[in-house]
């Protein structure tokens, strides 16, 4: 996750440093969405025929060679390439961790693992993040250190003694099915995509365009990712006592009047303090998109489903990983919260729609926190859903 972070982070801000042109940023960032859409369908297939270990250094390997191919051109198709195989392996890096922990976690104790692993992806996040602004102009320092992060994640996995579970890729379920069972948490995931993929890739971007150093435009998205994990607790809690689709309507409310707030230059310079409020208001509604859908879902269910949100987060991933960035160009410093406020107001139109033409389920499950930049079969460790 560390080395993930970096990654994101880093080339956005070594992409500005070279001349890259905020829209080609974004046309190479979104080749990470677009590899990942393959990934999570061919990763299961790969730990299936191979192991989770072997499939772990095969794809491991491959995201280090990434981020040293960074080092040896400047060239926008190259990394955009790179970036596409980096999408390709990340999740399946992700599949076999939470496939693991799937495995090896009891019943009973599947909600404090997830909670824990949802703490370990946002530090390891927010840590590489941090790290994007530090090291020389060149970023060669960076690079060097992204790949040396993904080979020392090699290191729990050769050297456990633990034998690795038996796989078998879940089934997934049809997103047309899904679609047909929740549309709120489908499109909910597509649009919060695009939010978060704008918030991680055009937000160092826009304070890079408002004149900020590397450090200070790394640190607006260290704290919006810091923001968004403490925000998702207590928005986990509330949306287990109130029809989620409210909350998803009230956190899309604050992020569209924070954009405004933020493109009208309101905040003045306390930039910091709108990506705060953006962190926190952006991030925790996947998860109470996720859990919303799990609300219509019998325990069978939970898992193949995972994977067709995952798919639909993915989906607005690509389009955010673009647009974000894109409209820096086309509208200037105000394209990036102009961007946000949209999806925010979308968002909501989205949720006040479901609202008024259904009603909310009989019970609610627990909303448990979840982490975008690193899930793809998290809906395994889910403890209302059928043990795998």
């Amino acid at each position: 996750m560390a080395a993930n972070g970096l990654l994101v982070t880093l080339l956005s801000v070594r992409g500005a440093a070279v001349g890259m042109s905020a829209s080609s940023i974004g046309l190479m960032q979104s080749g990470y969405p677009l590899g990942a859409l393959a990934g999570c369908v061919y990763a299961p297939r790969l730990i299936a025929r191979i192991g989770h270990v072997r499939a772990f250094a095969a794809l491991g390997s491959l995201c280090s060679i990434t981020a040293i191919v960074h080092l040896l051109s400047v060239d926008v198709w190259t990394w955009g390439a790179m970036r596409i195989l980096a999408g390709f392996c990340f999740p399946g890096l992700y599949v076999i961790s939470e496939s693991w922990l799937n495995a090896r976690t009891a019943n009973t104790s599947r909600a404090t693992v997830l909670s824990v692993y949802f703490v370990v992806q946002m530090a390891g996040a927010s840590a590489g993040q941090a790290l994007a602004g530090a090291g020389e102009d060149s970023g060669a320092l960076m690079f060097g250190v992204a790949s040396i992060l993904i080979s020392l994640s090699f290191l729990p996995v050769l050297m456990s003694h633990n034998p690795a579970p038996e796989y078998v890729p879940p089934v997934r379920m049809s997103l047309r099915e899904l679609v047909s069972i929740t549309s709120m948490g489908v499109l909910g995931a597509m649009l919060n995509g695009a939010a978060q993929a704008t918030v991680y890739i055009g937000l160092p971007l826009y304070g890079l365009a408002r004149g900020m150093a590397a450090s200070e435009a790394t640190l607006l998205v260290v704290a919006a990712t810091l923001a968004g994990a403490v925000a998702q607790f207590p928005v986990g809690l509330v949306s287990d006592r109130w029809d989620r689709r409210f909350i998803v309507a009230a956190l899309a409310v604050a992020c569209t009047l924070t954009s405004i707030a933020l493109a009208m230059g309101l905040f003045g310079d306390a930039v910091l303090v709108a990506a705060i409020l953006l962190g926190a208001t952006v991030l925790p509604v996947y998860s109470v998109c996720v859990a919303y859908a799990n609300d219509h879902l019998v325990p069978a269910q939970i898992v193949p489903a995972s994977g067709s949100l995952v798919l639909s987060l993915n989906v607005g991933i690509l389009v955010g990983a673009f647009v974000g960035p894109a409209s820096l160009e086309v509208m200037g410093t105000v394209g990036v919260p102009v961007f946000l406020a949209t999806l925010g107001a979308l968002t909501t139109t989205v949720a006040i729609v479901r609202v008024l033409s259904s009603a909310p389920p009989e019970d609610n499950g627990v909303a448990h926190p979840i982490s975008a930049q690193g899930v793809q079969t998290v809906g395994a460790l889910h403890p209302e859903a059928d043990a795998q």
